[in-house]
């Protein structure tokens, strides 16, 4: 199930001090087959919460449905968003109880309640927070960027050049990881926003990475 799970996805996120910002790469594959070179691995699962996923597409789709109308009702039903330790909860007790026929995924959970927050949950339902992570095939080659360059106090734009490093750093090495870059922040005062895909290939250009 580990091999399984890793392959084929680079998703990262990181947490700034007001700010989370959410990254993917967008090639889908089936083992050493590319099967889609423009896939969808971010949403956005509340107005200031996001999801990346990583594992079969299928499972995780499901999920992603899973959680937009969960949080969509708790909104409605309260008045409120929830809290991202909350629903990282919600998603962590729905995988462990199907943990013997198990979601075949691993997902991020990063939003901004009081403070900002990321939540990796595990196939079996573990929920570890963390101030960065990354998941999938090309996960090794994203760290050795974020272990050497992350930095708290960073701008808004510097974290998001630096996940774009990230997952350029993962596509160049992982062949399971390619296509274009999918990148999203997320502020309490603007909420869910992600970016143009033209200003995504603008900052690429400008720090001279291969597309």
């Amino acid at each position: 199930m580990e091999k399984l799970m890793e392959t084929g996805t680079t998703t990262v996120a990181i947490t700034l001090k007001d700010a989370v910002i959410m990254a993917t790469e967008r090639r889908v594959t089936m083992e050493h087959f590319i099967a889609h070179k423009d896939g969808q691995k971010l949403f956005q699962i509340d107005t200031y919460a996001g999801m990346t996923i990583a594992g079969l597409v299928g499972d995780a789709q499901v999920l992603v449905r899973y959680m937009k109308a969960e949080l969509e009702l708790y909104r409605m039903q309260r008045k409120i968003n929830i809290p991202i330790s909350a629903a990282a909860t919600l998603l962590s007790n729905i995988l462990n109880q199907t943990k013997f026929y198990p979601y075949m995924v691993q997902i991020l959970i990063g939003g901004v309640d009081s403070k900002p927050h990321i939540f990796s949950v595990d196939a079996a339902g573990g929920s570890v927070e963390d101030i960065f992570v990354s998941t999938g095939s090309g996960s090794p080659f994203v760290y050795g960027v974020l272990e050497s360059m992350y930095n708290k106090d960073m701008t808004v734009d510097e974290g998001v050049d630096l996940v774009i490093k990230g997952i350029s750093a993962a596509k160049s090495r992982d062949s399971a990881s390619g296509g274009m870059i999918d990148v999203a922040v997320i502020t309490k005062d603007k909420g869910y926003v992600q970016l143009e895909e033209s200003d995504v290939l603008s900052r690429i250009k400008k720090l001279k990475l291969n597309l």
